[in-house]
């Protein structure tokens, strides 16, 4: 029976890190199913969903912790059964505006207050194209419950705008 697993790393960004990585997966017999991977401020770093014999477990997390002499950090977990109850349905956020702090936690303080479960966010800051000021965007995908006043949200999401000179779309 296969089991999947969790393995997350950050390293110095290089050429060959990811074959690496893949190749102490297969090593141990394990199958890459998912992954989330990005160079982020110097260093490489990311998500991969694997499965794999039950019995190589622990040889893969050893493997990988091995790979630390290489400057690596992973980490390997496993994951379990236990899911969210799903009634309710997705919407997607898009943010745009001016770099600030605070954005992304008022951003996910409302989430949080109304049980919206964050399920992916990407965020990046960029350079305007004419003014070379600074532009925070994210785009954020969610699960919101069935009971969820989605005009209320959208108001509170307005507000946050307002207060922050943002753009915050909710589709």
């Amino acid at each position: 029976m296969d089991t999947s697993y969790i393995i997350t790393f950050i390293g110095d960004d290089r050429p060959g890190l990811v074959e690496q990585l893949s190749s102490v997966i297969e090593h141990n017999r394990g199958n890459w199913h998912e992954s989330r991977l990005s160079q982020l401020g110097g260093k490489f770093a990311g998500l991969i969903l694997v499965s794999l014999p039950a019995e190589s477990g622990e040889t893969l997390e050893a493997e990988l912790k091995a790979l630390s002499a290489t400057g690596l950090s992973v980490r390997v977990t496993p994951t379990s059964e236990i899911s969210l109850e799903h009634n309710g349905k997705g919407i997607t956020l898009t943010v745009l505006g001016p770099d600030r702090l605070g954005i992304v936690r008022e951003i996910s303080r409302a989430l949080a207050a109304r049980q919206i479960n964050v399920v992916e966010m990407d965020s990046q800051v960029e350079s305007a194209a004419m003014s070379g000021e600074l532009l925070f965007r994210a785009r954020i995908d969610a699960h919101v419950p069935a009971n969820t006043d989605l005009d209320e949200l959208q108001d509170s999401l307005d507000e946050i705008a307002n207060n922050m000179t943002l753009d915050i779309e909710l589709a």
